[in-house]
């Protein structure tokens, strides 16, 4: 109760501190959507630490040895953030999306015309329709066709052939000394001595290894679809984030403003107006090209499939490449203001901080790719390495070890979200959703959010197999890492490691490229000025 107290005060700071000026007391649905979101990915996570401090697959648990179960239902708290996480990303946030970006700044502010709301939230309605039937029919048909698990397992024949004795363990025994009923303790067994040992020793016994069918349930399969399809996006943003996060806040530091002489001063000065005039006049032309396009009177608006025409895919490219030299342009004027006339009033504090997060970051990026270097990928384990990290707080203080799971969970999810904005700096693919303060519309929230989302899943996947030693006794780990593990067609992505090699690969990559150029760019304005010149001369 306390870490969703604190997730939902985090998350309404987040949206007070980032939101645009213009979502001010304006889109209160998407912002509700917004928050329990950024709650719901957040407490997904926290699930893996409180479920490895439950302990609720321990045999001890039944009664015997219960001293250290927590006696939660996490097979239940699991199935309810899957299904939260499924409503979340195919249908909440989608409508929101939907009706937020039908808004042409007059629904949000009150001043539509009558009639205008209701046409933007059927609009959305069918849009979201349309989304909900491909979703419900590809989810339906796969878990029709695939909800089995072939769950390996190995069969022993002991020779020669003996029939173990029964034992039957009541919860509570008689003292033999008080003559009064005890409950059952793992200490009142005998310990094994040699002679127990020899006899165990004297059979030999073969193994055969087979697989069982098993069937699982709506809310475990779609957990796995869910994981399959965040890994997707987890092992490339995940990859290049995991490098670029403790890269950028060291440059943050690197790069910290200086203050300028006026020579400095002045060719700063100049650069940037020069720069401001050429974005200008691109968009100026962008706005002419996209006129024309649509024509008088929208007539010739282009529809849903045209948007796939060559034509429209490099005004995608153009526009996401005139969206990031615009962000460059924002960042390089605040950085000149904080060198000049911001100087003074510039908290020189900040670039220490961040140098300071920033050697943090690099600690546990490297961390995480020794780990899975030494425990994911050998079949036997070189060395447990941080599974002995967290069992070594637990022998003093065991709540240690459950926040550093908490932490190194986490930071993967930050890492996906960094990873995702410097893709889209660096290749334009996707559309740039940066989080800044005081100029972070609700559809950059919604997409991060999502893209959190899609992550949350992925992420428990991953460190339940990495801490697999130190969460032996979880839910998760039943359920991860043995029935989504072996589902039908799945298993062959996760048994041979294919996303997390990736994963690794990426973020070797991304570490070299990233050294080498460690500063974001865009194209030159002017090749961009040109580019929509020759397409209007065409």
């Amino acid at each position: 109760i306390i870490a969703l107290i604190i997730l939902l005060i985090v998350g309404v700071y987040l949206i007070v501190h980032y939101q645009h000026p213009d979502d001010k007391n304006e889109a209160w649905l998407p912002k509700l959507t917004v928050l329990f979101g950024f709650v719901i990915s957040g407490a997904t996570v926290l699930l893996l630490p409180l479920d490895v401090a439950n302990e609720g697959t321990y045999p001890g648990c039944v009664g015997y040895d219960d001293e250290y179960c927590g006696g939660l239902n996490m097979e239940l708290f699991w199935d309810i953030f899957y299904w939260l996480i499924i409503i979340w990303v195919f249908f909440l946030i989608p409508f929101m999306t939907f009706y937020y970006e039908a808004d042409d700044g007059t629904l949000m502010a009150g001043t539509h015309l009558e009639g205008q709301k209701s046409s933007r939230i059927k609009s959305a309605i069918c849009y979201q329709l349309a989304l909900s039937i491909i979703v419900g029919l590809t989810f339906g048909l796969c878990y029709l066709f695939m909800n089995k698990s072939f769950i390996p397992i190995e069969t022993y024949a002991v020779s020669p052939n003996i029939v173990a004795p029964v034992v039957t363990i009541e919860k509570e025994v008689l003292n033999a000394t008080t003559g009064t009923y005890e409950p059952f303790r793992k200490a009142m067994l005998g310990k094994i001595t040699g002679m127990d040992d020899a006899f165990y020793q004297s059979f030999s016994y073969n193994s055969t290894s087979e697989e069982i069918k098993v069937p699982v349930g709506p809310s475990v399969f779609y957990a796995g679809f869910m994981a399959w399809i965040g890994w997707f996006f987890f092992a490339i943003f995940g990859g290049i984030g995991i490098a670029a996060l403790p890269l950028d806040l060291i440059m943050g530091f690197i790069k910290r403003p200086q203050f300028m002489d006026p020579t400095e001063f002045a060719e700063a000065q100049i650069s940037i107006r020069e720069r401001v005039n050429e974005l200008v006049s691109v968009g100026e032309l962008m706005k002419v090209e996209q006129d024309e396009k649509n024509g008088p009177d929208e007539k010739n608006k282009a529809g849903w499939f045209n948007g796939l025409s060559k034509d429209a895919r490099e005004h995608k490219k153009t526009l996401q490449e005139f969206k990031k030299a615009v962000f460059l342009l924002e960042a390089d004027v605040e950085e000149f203001q904080n060198c000049t006339a911001n100087y003074k009033n510039y908290n020189p504090l900040f670039p220490f901080f961040s140098l300071i997060l920033g050697v943090f970051s690099l600690i546990i990026s490297l961390l995480w790719l020794i780990h899975i270097v030494i425990y994911i990928f050998p079949d036997t384990p070189l060395s447990p390495f941080l599974n002995l990290y967290f069992r070594w707080f637990d022998t003093w203080f065991s709540l240690f070890g459950t926040l550093s799971i908490a932490m190194f969970t986490l930071y993967l999810l930050l890492c996906a979200v960094k990873g995702c904005f410097k893709f889209g700096m660096r290749l334009g693919f996707i559309t740039l959703h940066p989080m800044k303060i005081n100029k972070t519309y609700m559809s950059s929230f919604m997409f991060n959010i999502g893209l959190i989302l899609l992550c949350a899943l992925p992420v428990v996947q991953f460190c339940s197999l990495a801490f697999s030693d130190y969460a032996r006794y979880t839910n998760t780990l039943q359920i991860m890492g043995t029935q989504v593990q072996y589902l039908k067609f799945f298993s062959y992505f996760w048994v041979n490691h294919v996303f997390i090699y990736a994963f690794f690969c990426i973020a070797f990559i991304a570490s070299i490229y990233l050294m080498c150029r460690p500063r974001d760019s865009s194209f030159s304005s002017l090749e961009l000025r040109d580019r929509l010149r020759s397409r209007a001369r065409s």
